[in-house]
């Protein structure tokens, strides 16, 4: 079983741009290196991670994104956690727990295992790493402390803040000792934020009428750090609301994702004046240091610092609603999708 992409999408994606479909070939063979291929791993996946940037490789891109655009008729790939079921590379032997980039399906045949991981602490469970150990925790990480540059006590917004990065930012700036502030879709998420994630905090943007009056109302002496995920009329009001020296670690834009016209901002201006720095940052830049992330990050977990919610969906059948659900605020938590347990 595999989900394919059906057709190049325009504006909003749905189910239909997917189809879950059988797997030409039998399991005996899926499980096996083809002979005479070198350097290549065969994974049996068992997590699947949703994540809005796949929505943008759903169209296609002229001149190519960073990130390539997925093929209609052809597996849809993305990061996940996967057990070595056959290997002809060095680094990898059968038995061996990994995550990165990987296909939407049973068994995938990875013929460039640089874009792999291995676990190292398959103690905790193996679906944090495709979050809070994965890529959403490593953008979090990298966001935050490598590009906000941040300091004690400094005054933190976060939009999209009960996703599956934006709940570990707040974190990572309360651990700092930072005042934090989140926005999410639902009362649900609100105070999820603020009662399970320790944000000092929070609103339901869809309920304020003004989201600069919503901000001001937070950040009475203004924001020195916003960690942006959501583009559009957010950024306009929190441009409004920065403090002079302000940064903006721009992660993504997910309001933006299905207009056929992006949206401009107004006052763009703002950023002279205050003297804002806003940086766009794309995480496998940062790759070479994942591990040093990865042992701060476990150690967080097991001493109870930082706390983690996953939203699952059991099943590869289930992986396209899954998906859509992230671009209609369904999700509480990160998106988790189950291939298989074991």
């Amino acid at each position: 079983m595999k989900v394919v992409l059906k057709k190049y999408v325009t504006g909003k994606p749905e189910e239909s741009d997917m189809e879950v479909v059988a797997t030409e070939k039998e399991a005996p063979e899926l499980t096996k290196v083809p002979e005479g291929t070198q350097d290549a791993v065969v994974l049996k996946n068992l997590y699947l991670s949703c994540d809005p940037y796949m929505r943008g490789r759903m169209t296609k891109h002229d001149p190519p994104s960073y990130s390539p655009d997925f093929v209609p008729g052809e597996v849809i790939t993305g990061f996940g956690v996967g057990k070595v079921l056959d290997s002809t590379h060095p680094n990898y032997k059968v038995g061996d727990l990994v995550w990165g980039t990987t296909g939407w399906e049973e068994y995938s045949l990875i013929t460039n295992p640089l874009v792999l991981f291995k676990i190292n602490h398959p103690d905790l469970p193996l679906s944090y790493y495709t979050g809070i150990l994965g890529m959403p925790g490593f953008t979090a990480y990298v966001g935050f402390h490598e590009i906000a540059s941040p300091k004690k006590g400094e005054y933190v917004f976060i939009s999209a803040a009960a996703g599956a990065v934006g709940q570990l930012v707040g974190q990572f700036a309360k651990l700092l000792g930072c005042y934090v502030v989140g926005a999410a879709g639902s009362d649900e998420k609100v105070e999820l934020l603020k009662s399970k994630f320790g944000f000092d905090d929070a609103f339901n943007y869809k309920k304020e009428p003004d989201l600069s009056l919503a901000l001001k109302r937070c950040f009475p002496k203004g924001i020195d750090i916003y960690f942006e995920n959501v583009g559009g009329a957010m950024l306009e009001a929190v441009l409004d609301n920065m403090r002079l020296h302000g940064r903006i670690s721009a992660c993504g834009m997910i309001s933006q994702y299905n207009l056929l016209e992006p949206e401009g901002i107004h006052n763009i201006v703002q950023i002279i004046p205050k003297r804002i720095r806003m940086e766009g940052f794309i995480v496998s830049d940062h790759f070479a240091n994942y591990r040093k992330f990865e042992e701060i990050t476990v150690q967080y977990i097991k001493e109870g610092k930082i706390t983690y919610v996953e939203d699952i969906a059991e099943g590869l059948e289930k992986a396209p609603s899954a998906l859509i659900g992230l671009f209609e605020g369904k999700n509480v938590g990160k998106q988790v999708v189950v291939v298989s347990h074991e």
